[in-house]
Order: C-alpha cells, then sequence, then structure tokens
C-alpha cells in the first residue's frame, strides 16, 4: 500500500461549533492495509442509531448542527468521515481510491461498531456508499432518511426525470448535464482543490470564513486531497463504468426494501432534482410516507438548514 497521511490534530482544534470529541476504528477495504476512520459516537449508547453519511467534498463536520438536535431526542448518533476525508486516514495515492473500497471502509464501520435499527442519513455521496453498505447489510438498517442525493445508473429510464441529466440514450450514448462535465473537469485540473470553494457555492446562506476555513482544516496541503479530487474522477457517467453497475445491483435492493424511506430534499440543489421523486417511486419503502421539502437551502442542506433536517430525522425515528 502507498503512504498513509494523517492530518495533525492541532488542525481541528477550536473549529467553530464542533466541541466532538473524536472516536476512531481500524476499516478495511480488499486489496489495502486496514486504515483509520474517524466517527463521532454522540447522545446516548442504548438510544436508536442515527448513522449521518457525507459525500464530495465535505466531512462530518457538515452535521454540525444536525447531531445537538438528535442527540436532545435521545438518539446515538455516528457520523464518520470518510477515508481520505476530515480526521481519517488519507492514502496518498488517488487510485487507492475507488467506488468499491468506499463501500467496504463504511461497511467495515457499520460492521466493527455492530450498529443495528440503524437510521441511514445519506447526502450527496453518502447515498451511493450508504445505500450499498445497507445492500450489503440489509439487517443491520431499520430506515432511511435521503436527503439531497443520488444513485449512480445512468439508466435510460431516467431520461426527462432529473434537472441534471445522467443516463443512457440507446444502445451506446450518454446524456451528460454540461454543469456536471464542468465540475468533474475542473476538479481534475485545478492545481489546487478547496472544500470551501464548492460548500460556499452550493448554500444558499453564505458561510463565515471561519466555518469555510474549518472545511479545508483537513488539508494542509495537496498532498492530502488525492481521495477529495479522486472521488469526483469515480462519477459514473456511463452504464459502462463499474460504478453505475454497483449503482444498479443497489437499486434492485432498494427496489426489495419496504422499511420507512423518507427524502428530505431542499428545493435549491439542482444537481438532485428528481430524485426524490424517483426513489418515492422505486422504494417500496417510501411508499406513503409524509416526505419532506427543506425550503430556502442549498445542495449542503445541513449548512443552510441542519437543525431543521435534524428534527426531520428525530420525527422519523420517533414516528415509524
Amino acid at each position: 500500500m502507498s503512504d498513509v497521511l494523517r492530518t495533525p490534530d492541532e488542525r481541528f482544534v477550536g473549529l467553530p461549533g464542533y466541541p466532538f470529541g473524536p472516536q476512531y476504528v481500524e476499516v478495511e477495504a480488499s486489496g489495502l492495509d486496514p486504515v483509520r476512520m474517524h466517527y463521532l459516537d454522540e447522545g446516548p449508547a442504548d438510544g436508536p442509531v442515527a448513522l449521518l453519511l457525507h459525500g464530495q467534498p465535505t466531512w462530518s463536520y457538515l452535521y454540525r448542527t444536525v447531531v445537538p438536535v438528535l442527540v436532545a431526542a435521545g438518539v446515538r448518533v455516528i457520523a464518520p468521515d470518510n477515508i481520505g476525508y476530515g480526521r481519517s486516514d488519507k492514502p496518498a495515492v488517488a487510485t487507492d481510491y475507488t467506488f468499491a473500497r468506499h463501500i467496504e471502509w463504511t461497511r467495515s464501520l457499520v460492521t466493527r461498531l455492530d450498529l443495528r435499527d440503524v437510521t441511514l442519513v445519506a447526502q450527496d455521496w453518502g447515498g451511493p456508499i450508504g445505500f450499498s453498505v445497507l445492500a450489503a447489510e440489509p439487517g443491520r438498517f431499520a430506515r432511511v432518511v435521503a436527503a439531497n442525493t443520488i444513485l449512480h445508473t445512468a439508466d435510460p429510464a431516467l431520461a426527462d426525470r432529473l434537472t441534471w441529466a445522467v443516463h443512457g440514450v440507446g444502445e451506446s450514448r450518454v446524456v451528460i448535464e454540461e454543469g456536471l462535465v464542468d465540475y468533474l473537469l475542473h476538479t481534475q485540473r485545478a492545481p489546487v482543490l478547496r472544500p470551501s470553494d464548492f460548500v460556499g457555492a452550493a448554500t444558499t446562506t453564505p458561510p463565515t470564513p471561519e466555518v469555510l476555513a474549518a472545511y479545508d482544516a483537513p488539508y494542509p496541503s495537496a498532498e492530502y486531497t488525492a481521495g477529495l479530487r479522486q472521488m469526483i474522477a469515480l462519477l459514473p457517467l456511463t452504464r459502462n463504468d463499474v460504478g453505475a453497475r454497483i449503482g444498479r445491483r443497489t437499486m434492485r435492493a432498494l427496489e426489495e426494501f419496504d422499511r420507512p424511506f423518507v427524502t428530505a430534499y431542499s428545493d435549491g440543489d439542482p444537481a438532485t432534482r428528481g430524485w426524490d421523486a424517483v426513489f418515492q417511486e422505486r422504494v417500496p419503502g417510501a411508499r406513503g410516507r409524509r416526505h419532506v421539502t427543506i425550503a430556502g437551502a442549498g445542495h449542503f442542506l445541513q449548512e443552510d438548514a441542519g437543525p431543521e433536517l435534524g428534527r426531520v430525522v428525530a420525527e422519523v425515528i420517533a414516528t415509524t
């Protein structure tokens, strides 16, 4: 395995609104040595478990205003940092990161902590990763709250369903939203990649400079950002992509998931708009549920409306 970097602890001292103590677990993925994954573990040890999964380019800091709401409701909150993000270990070589390994690392967290009766809360890449863990460990998950997330499938049936198109056409063509291609190319070509640039651009209420700096804290230099950059290169844009094959397999599992599945999407995120309706139609557990639209929030709805999202999750746990 290549070198593994570990962000110095002092980078995380005094971050605004993030008083939580770090927890760590060794996680495994095929072909690599074990690495250390950071996670928050807040609330009563015997409470119902909410697993809060982030995506790119954030880390558990994104959930800092969601966590207290859930803890006050008697929920045990587990909020990990993906490998390559936050306080988790960061393999230095980009190709050490694959979609399958991200799934394996998160599944390893769930099994090592022996989490059960889990409410999965998934945003951005937290959906493709978390839903795939659910597909592999269905007995551990009691319910889902999907928040501004998608599932990479490139399925031709998605035509005209999504604001940001990604779907096959005929036998060998695809339709891809221009903005998505621009985003992918920028992240691969930019000499410096800062999470704060993306968080600031995809929220409706501009975060303070101190908050934006906290999103950048895990990356003291460019060598720490291999995983940050590689995750965008892993975006499946065709039906032939290994990630799309994983996504289709995961969708088949979701089409058998009859436990509560609630969508809580914002009204200001074109990147995921339309996926809430797709999940509501295709997941049995979503039918007949009270789904939520969070007004006035962008892609990072935890940043714009974290306490509101926390209340939605708490209500889903309490009433299903």
